[in-house]
């Protein structure tokens, strides 16, 4: 891609931060973006709560009722989309999923079909790091009661981690094998997202971002300037080290920091590894850099979960796409296409 990186201009403490640091608990920040939810000029800003996460929206567009009526748009499909896949509503499609497809072919909407066949394209792309089933175990963790399942029961479970049995037919979908569960986590947002952005060019804007957590989208620039999103560092939330210019991108971060808690000194979150059936635990977090938000939040997924060397290598293998690495010592990677901070060198 060529992005030029900026470094944030923060001091960098310690030995272990051999490069500029990047990332944080939702990932990333809009340096000239502030979220306000009023209307300032042209500029249409709105934030809400829906996913599990603040949801951000801003775009230019000249007749303020007409932007009123397109971001009610975008945040019911936000609201849509939930409702369809969260596996917590026992009324989506997902948890009817989860409760009957080890038992019978479950009825799906084309929608989940698609997005279920794009996430077993990311597990064979990934050789199974990215893992939809990985919820056969990590349904058992609780991070808010900091209840992780015990070694036995995980060792139990193991196998129940396997793409390859999810049978995903047009209307429907079954496990080959009892026990399985599915989370769209690593995926729906970023399709949630490139669905609002769908929804604002069906509006006529030329020029927005749309950001769910970690998951942005932009189309676009900033009348003339690049959107700048600034990266915060995983370990210091106050803290932006890194910045990046973009227009017509995606972004997404993935970090051990978003939902964990520490036990015996080790960081158990979110991520789960289908190897192990454990947090993930080469990276801090993963940036990535794509056409589309879809794509970019389930490669960040992945990378973080392959760490620095296999996920630069696979980064580095496909077309427009790039990514940003912090390894568990700290240490920043950064795939082939793009420039390191000339101040972090």
């Amino acid at each position: 891609m060529g992005v030029k990186l900026f470094a944030g201009g923060l001091p960098v403490n310690g030995s272990m931060f051999k490069r500029w640091m990047i990332g944080r608990n939702c990932g990333l920040f809009f340096l000239l973006v502030a979220i306000t939810g009023q209307v300032s000029a042209d500029w249409f800003k709105q934030s809400q709560d829906v996913m599990g996460t603040r949801i951000q929206l801003e775009f230019w567009y000249e007749n303020t009722a007409q932007a009123g009526l397109c971001s009610d748009r975008v945040f019911a499909e936000m609201v849509r989309i939930d409702e369809l896949m969260s596996p917590f509503k026992d009324s989506s499609e997902i948890s009817a999923i989860n409760r009957n497809a080890a038992s019978k072919p479950v009825p799906v909407s084309a929608e989940l079909s698609s997005l279920l066949k794009k996430s077993v394209e990311f597990s064979k792309l990934s050789a199974g790091a990215f893992d939809v089933t990985f919820a056969s175990i990590g349904y058992f963790y609780d991070y808010r009661k900091q209840q992780q399942p015990s070694e036995q029961l995980v060792q139990q479970k193991l196998d129940k981690i396997n793409y390859k049995n999810l049978i995903i037919n047009e209307q429907s979908v079954r496990f080959a094998s009892a026990g399985m569960r599915i989370d769209l986590g690593g995926i729906a947002k970023g399709h949630a997202v490139d669905q609002a952005i769908r929804i604002l060019q069906q509006c006529g804007i030329q020029q927005a971002l749309v950001s769910a957590g970690g998951d942005t989208r932009i189309i676009g620039d900033r009348h003339g300037r690049p959107w700048m999103i600034g990266i915060q560092h995983p370990r210091n939330d106050k803290a932006i080290v890194l910045s990046i210019p973009l227009a017509d991108s995606a972004i997404s971060t993935s970090g051990d920091y978003e939902r964990f808690f520490i036990a015996n000194n080790e960081r158990i979150h979110h991520i789960i590894n289908p190897e192990t059936g454990h947090s993930a635990a080469q990276s801090w977090s993963a940036t990535v850099i794509g056409p589309d938000a879809t794509t970019s939040d389930a490669l960040s997924t992945t990378v973080f979960i392959l760490g620095a060397e296999a996920g630069i290598k696979l980064i580095d293998s496909l077309e427009n796409i790039d990514a940003i690495v912090i390894d568990a010592s700290g240490v920043v990677h950064y795939s082939s296409g793009l420039e390191e901070p000339e101040n972090s060198r």
